[in-house]
């Protein structure tokens, strides 16, 4: 089998990246605090799914698919041990329970930190990356922009790390760029407020960041 790639949440970019790795190959199991709510999609797909504690000991990699205000909660769950040591593909926002104004996103951070600084500063043994966090679910894994390869903002302070995670994005179809350490957090979470305007807007969700370059 391949890397073993653990994943928490059970929500739809949970099981979208949980589905794209299967694909290529890896062995997926989700965490989640009720299994019973995967129950139906893990007999459809055959991935299984585990407690935050077993999700965790079970992956060589692990991938933060929650909402925001419930990654500390969810990591504390997984226990530290489980977490030591191992690239977590952190794909979280800091989004609010309130709605958008105007379209707009409200987060619980300011630009000044970021949350992926806040779990990398609660699990300093654990290797955090950002990724996936400023697209949908739809364009996830092997994205169809007529011929154009789209653009994931990553950073991290392990660069071992980032390599783990470039090389996933490769396989999913990504060109990834590398903005450097945790505090690059700080802009690129705030891109998934920009990447929902127009979905709020005028229900266009279907579309990705690309940077060009002469």
């Amino acid at each position: 089998m391949g890397t073993k790639i653990g994943i928490f949440g059970s929500g739809t970019v949970a099981k979208t990246l949980g589905e794209g790795f299967l694909k290529y190959g890896y062995e997926v199991k989700l965490g989640t605090r009720d299994t019973s709510k995967l129950a139906e999609w893990s007999a459809k797909t055959g991935i299984p799914a585990g407690s935050f504690p077993e999700t965790a000991a079970f992956g060589e990699i692990l991938v933060l698919a929650v909402k925001g205000f419930a990654a500390e909660k969810v990591l504390e769950a997984a226990g530290k041990a489980n977490l030591s040591g191992k690239v977590i593909l952190d794909a979280t926002n800091p989004i609010k329970e309130a709605p958008p104004v105007n379209g707009v996103l409200q987060y619980f951070t300011d630009l000044n930190h970021s949350l992926m600084e806040t779990l990398q500063a609660g699990y300093p043994d654990a290797y955090f990356v950002k990724a996936f966090n400023s697209v949908g679910s739809a364009l996830m894994v092997d994205p169809d922009l007529n011929g154009l390869k789209p653009s994931m903002f990553i950073c991290g302070n392990d660069e071992a790390a980032k390599k783990t995670v470039t090389g996933i994005l490769d396989t999913f179809g990504w060109e990834t760029e590398d903005l450097g350490k945790a505090e690059a957090a700080r802009a690129i979470e705030p891109l998934a407020i920009l990447w929902c305007i127009p979905g709020f807007l005028q229900n266009d969700w279907v579309h990705a960041f690309k940077v060009l370059r002469r």
